[in-house]
């Protein structure tokens, strides 16, 4: 019987090394060039500013972020039929005015970047040439804007996916509704977030810090 359990777990140990060399002769694995590889990689690697993602501005040409370096920057997801929209225009235009072109005063230069979108109350309806007409036309606004983005769900820009992981609003990331703002330092760090109802002229302190530290 000695025999038997021996001979039984020979049997067994046999059978467990031949499926370990079947196993490793046969199983490929991807290498350190190949798609797989390669994409894996890209999915462990995490942003850690702005400057690593490119946009489309509202014509549909690609933009880096990384244009912004050095300066202090205002992202603000934007609507042209809310309830907010003449308010928040008018105050970013002020702050644009007054510190597009003062970086000889300050240690860097200020941008506010407007982003539309149509996710809530679809209150920026229109394409890209009739939001460009209306921010310029209606609005006055002379700082950059881009092309029409989704803020929140599974088809939410990268850079938006970015921003809200770095700044979480109360009760959950979601960005709540149009024209809130994100605070970009000179380092393209998000240094505050904003809820729609906060008055542009009512952060301009906080523009202003970043602005004149060195």
């Amino acid at each position: 019987m000695y025999w038997d359990w021996k001979f039984s777990n020979l049997v067994s140990l046999l059978f467990l090394g031949f499926a370990l060399f079947l196993y490793f002769q046969f199983h490929t694995y991807p290498s350190p060039s190949s798609p797989l590889h390669i994409d894996n990689m890209a999915e462990d690697a995490s942003p850690e500013s702005i400057y690593d993602f490119s946009v489309k501005d509202i014509r549909g040409n690609d933009v880096s972020l990384s244009e912004y370096k050095g300066k202090v920057v205002l992202i603000v997801n934007v609507a042209s039929k809310c309830g907010l929209t003449q308010s928040n225009y008018k105050e970013l235009n002020v702050l644009y005015e007054k510190y597009k072109n003062q970086a000889y005063k300050f240690y860097a230069g200020f941008e506010i970047l407007a982003f539309p979108c149509n996710q809530f109350g679809g209150q920026e309806p229109g394409t890209n040439e009739q939001i460009q007409e209306a921010t310029c036309s209606m609005f006055k606004a002379e700082f950059p804007i881009f092309d029409k983005v989704e803020v929140n769900g599974k088809n939410a820009a990268p850079l938006y996916r970015f921003l809200k992981s770095e700044k979480g609003g109360y009760f959950g990331d979601a960005i709540k509704w149009n024209f809130t703002k994100f605070l970009v330092n000179k380092e393209g760090k998000v240094v505050e977030r904003y809820a729609p109802t906060t008055s542009p002229l009512n952060i301009e302190k906080d523009i202003r810090d970043l602005l004149g530290s060195s």
